[in-house]
């Protein structure tokens, strides 16, 4: 049995890496700021602020834990490289492996990265592209400098049970009501993506793996699709299929469709500029074996389909009515 801190154990990554690590015995430790756990007396649970430096390093100076995973970003105030390494650098000295969810936004952009390519630079304009990249070359350089054992894990678009952002549930809701999925451009733009069962089964092998010491992995589904594979796959998990629209996105822009905020056109932060990577470390090193895409989407929907109305995002398709209107 080991002793883990799981930094974000509460909501999808964290979540899910939290009930693989009770199923094999651990005592796990949650920190985070919220009320909610949804795990109650079976993990201890440590409230900070992920951003605290002070609180941060107090706990883990403490703590005596020999695995930490370190899953949050703060996405209203963002979290700094300087903020993660401040973090590694208080644990214990008994540490195995400090394991960081990262993201394949530390590259900033480009098409078949590998693990060796440059990172986002310190001037690049995005600050979540930034920090990631920023997070990333302090953990690596700990290991390097002083031997503490970090590792870096850098997935695509995260999908499965849990899941906080309106994503494949965007599409779900509108598949299931009967609506025209809206597809930006000729729905050619890349995509890439991992399920998070898929991503936790990386971290605890990094976590144990010895080669995984100061590495860092892509990890994701082999090759990525076209946003209108994308939606295809999703309407097979639910047994629908899509009657698709393509609208330029000149179009969908000029009458207020988001990719931040609502109005969403594609789900949200979907339609982004592709950044896809080459995942042969990951599987080569650590020999993951990554399931399919349709089948780890028809593991979501199956989730999904149960979730009470109450839990799920409320539907609202006036923007995508007066947008099919005006390209009809």
């Amino acid at each position: 049995m080991s002793r883990v801190l799981v930094i974000g154990g509460t909501l999808f990554i964290g979540r899910e890496l939290v009930r693989r690590l009770l199923e094999r015995g651990d005592e796990v430790t949650i920190l985070h700021r919220g009320r909610r756990n949804p795990f109650g007396a079976s993990v201890g649970e440590i409230r900070c602020d992920r951003n605290d430096t002070e609180g941060m390093a107090e706990v883990l100076r403490t703590g005596g834990f020999e695995y930490v995973f370190d899953n949050v970003y703060d996405w209203e105030h963002g979290t700094t490289g300087e903020q993660v390494r401040a973090a590694a650098e208080a644990c214990d000295p008994n540490l195995k492996r400090y394991v960081f969810v990262s993201s394949c936004a530390a590259y900033g952009e480009g098409l078949d990265r590998r693990e060796d390519a440059p990172l986002a630079d310190p001037e690049y304009p995005d600050a979540y592209c930034r920090n990631k990249a920023d997070s990333e070359r302090a953990l690596l350089s700990l290991h390097v400098e002083r031997g503490i054992p970090t590792c870096t894990l850098r997935p695509p678009f995260i999908y499965g049970r849990h899941n906080p952002f309106y994503r494949e549930a965007f599409f779900w809701d509108r598949l299931v009501a009967g609506r025209p999925i809206i597809v930006p451009g000729d729905g050619g733009r890349l995509m890439q993506f991992v399920s998070v069962t898929d991503l936790v089964a990386a971290a605890l092998l990094a976590a144990t793996d010895p080669v995984a010491r100061g590495r860092a992995y892509n990890v994701a589904h082999t090759s990525p699709v076209r946003q209108d594979e994308l939606v295809r796959l999703l309407g097979q998990a639910v047994g629908v299929e899509p009657e698709l629209r393509y609208v330029s996105r000149e179009t969908i822009h000029k009458l207020g469709g988001q990719v931040f905020s609502a109005p969403y056109y594609f789900g949200q932060y979907f339609d982004m500029p592709p950044i896809t990577m080459d995942t042969s470390r990951v599987r080569r090193e650590l020999d993951l074996r990554i399931g399919s895409m349709a089948a780890g989407l028809k593991e979501a929907w199956t989730w999904y389909r149960r979730l009470p109305t109450r839990e799920r995002t409320p539907t609202d398709f006036s923007f995508e009515d007066r947008l099919l209107a005006e390209s009809a």
